[in-house]
């Protein structure tokens, strides 16, 4: 019999790597949210604020249902994600931790300890402008917290290259 870490690694890593793959042909945003996501998600996609004039997306947390779908919203209406079979790896390269103290984030409310876990992975693709139509490759990574006992995400977290979505969107 398998113990309980052992259970919620294979959990945490199906969850994320079941999101990922959704998102290479994402169904509508409240439909994506809804079935990968906690009741009260979060995303936070970091970078620079002063970028913000242009990437209005990033160094912001958009938090519950509607937040989570204007994050979707204000991305899609500035860049667009090329992401193919290629973006993620196999579910292997998820990278699942629930034993160091580290992986149970403070915005996980769980005293039980179901919330805990953390999973990370890093993709590929191409993103374009919309306004621009310019595009580039880059390497980005994701961590995914805050999971429920089902392993729906709390908070999914992007930090990828502001710099070059800055160049491409222009002034």
């Amino acid at each position: 019999m398998a113990d309980q870490n052992t259970i919620r690694t294979s959990t945490l890593r199906k969850s994320a790597h079941l999101f990922c793959q959704a998102l290479l042909s994402p169904p509508p945003p409240k439909e994506l949210i809804s079935k990968y996501f906690t009741s009260n998600p979060q995303i936070t996609e970091h970078g620079p604020t002063w970028a913000t004039s242009r990437l209005p997306f990033l160094g912001k947390t958009f938090s519950g249902v509607d937040g989570s779908v204007e994050y979707f919203n204000v991305l899609s209406e500035t860049l667009k994600m090329n992401m193919t079979e290629d973006t993620f790896p196999g579910p292997e390269g998820f990278i699942v931790d629930i034993v160091d103290a580290q992986a149970t984030t403070p915005d996980m409310a769980s005293s039980k300890g179901s919330a805990k876990g953390v999973v990370s992975v890093v993709g590929q693709a191409t993103f374009s402008s919309v306004k621009t139509g310019k595009s580039w490759d880059e390497k980005f990574i994701y961590r995914l917290s805050g999971f429920d006992s089902e392993g729906r995400i709390g908070h999914w977290e992007i930090w990828a290259d502001p710099l070059s979505a800055w160049d491409a969107v222009g002034g």
